[in-house]
C-alpha cells in the first residue's frame, strides 16, 4: 500500500475514533503497515500528582507498572522530549550517558519487556502542554531503521495528527468542582467566550446551530447556572485555577 493510502486510511480511522481503544487501533494498523512493531503515546499531566494519558501497544503489565510508578518523572526518553522539540532515536546505549542510576535501572526494566530501541517524536503545544509518540522495537531491525530513515517527516505528521485528535476528543474533558464537561461542551463554551454566536460556532465546528445550542444548554445545566455567560465565567475560572 502506498504511503498516501496508508496516511489517508489513518486519518479516516482517527476521525472515527472516540475513545482510547479507537485511537490505539488507528495507530496500531498504521504502525503495522509501516513495519513499526509497537508504539506508545504519552501526554504529560497538566497538574502535579495527576497520571499521564498513555495509549500504547507496549505490554500491559509494563504500562500499568509505568503509570502506577509515575515513571514519566524518571523516564530519560520523556525527559529529553520535554526539553527538545526535534525527533530523536534512542537505545540501551543511553545507559552509557550521564543519566542517573535510577534511570539506568528504568531502562533495564523496560528492556525486559522488549523495549530496547526507539524513535521518539516530541509534541509541544503553544499552551505549554507536552506529549510524545514513540515507536519502539526489541532489537535492531532493518525494516524499522528503513522506515525511520524514509518516513521521518511523515511520522512527525502522524504524531501531530494523533495528538490533535486525542487532545480534542480525550484531553479536553474538563472537571469543574467535580462536574465533568464533555469536549464538545468545552469547545462550544470556549467559542462563546470569544463572542461567537450559536450560528457561528456551528459553522466553525461543522455541526448544526441546534446541536451547538444543545451543548451550551447542557453545560449550563450541569453547572447549575441560568445563563451561558455564567457558564463561560465558571469555565474561565476553572482554567485559571488549574482544575483541568
Amino acid at each position: 500500500m502506498s504511503m498516501h493510502r496508508i496516511f489517508q486510511r489513518y486519518i479516516d480511522l482517527l476521525s472515527s475514533a472516540e475513545y482510547a481503544d479507537g485511537f490505539a487501533e488507528a495507530m496500531t494498523i498504521t504502525a503495522s503497515e509501516l513495519d513499526l512493531p509497537c508504539f506508545a503515546y504519552l501526554a504529560m499531566p497538566r497538574r502535579a500528582g495527576k497520571k499521564p494519558l498513555v495509549i500504547s501497544t507496549y505490554p500491559y503489565k509494563w504500562v500499568a507498572h509505568y503509570v502506577g510508578s509515575h515513571y514519566e518523572r524518571l523516564d530519560p526518553i520523556i525527559t529529553r522530549a520535554l526539553e527538545n522539540t526535534e525527533p530523536f532515536r534512542w537505545g540501551l546505549d543511553l545507559s552509557a550517558t550521564s543519566i542517573s542510576p535510577e534511570q539506568r535501572q528504568f531502562l533495564a526494566e523496560a528492556s525486559e519487556f522488549g523495549i530496547r530501541l526507539g524513535f521518539t517524536l516530541p509534541i509541544h503545544d503553544e499552551d505549554g502542554s507536552v506529549a510524545a509518540l514513540t515507536f519502539a522495537t526489541d532489537q535492531r531491525r532493518p525494516q524499522f531503521e528503513k522506515c525511520i530513515d524514509l518516513n521521518a517527516s511523515v511520522l512527525q505528521l502522524i504524531a501531530r495528527c494523533f495528538h490533535s485528535q486525542v487532545r480534542r476528543k480525550l484531553l479536553r474533558q474538563l472537571t469543574i468542582d467535580g462536574i465533568v464537561l464533555s469536549p464538545r461542551e468545552v469547545e462550544c463554551l470556549d467559542w462563546a467566550a470569544k463572542g461567537k454566536s450559536v450560528w457561528e460556532i456551528g459553522l466553525i465546528l461543522g455541526i448544526s446551530h441546534n446541536t451547538v445550542a444543545h451543548y451550551l444548554r447542557s453545560a449550563r445545566d450541569k453547572l447549575g447556572v441560568r445563563k451561558v455567560v455564567q457558564a463561560v465565567a465558571r469555565l474561565a475560572a476553572a482554567k485559571r485555577d488549574g482544575q483541568d
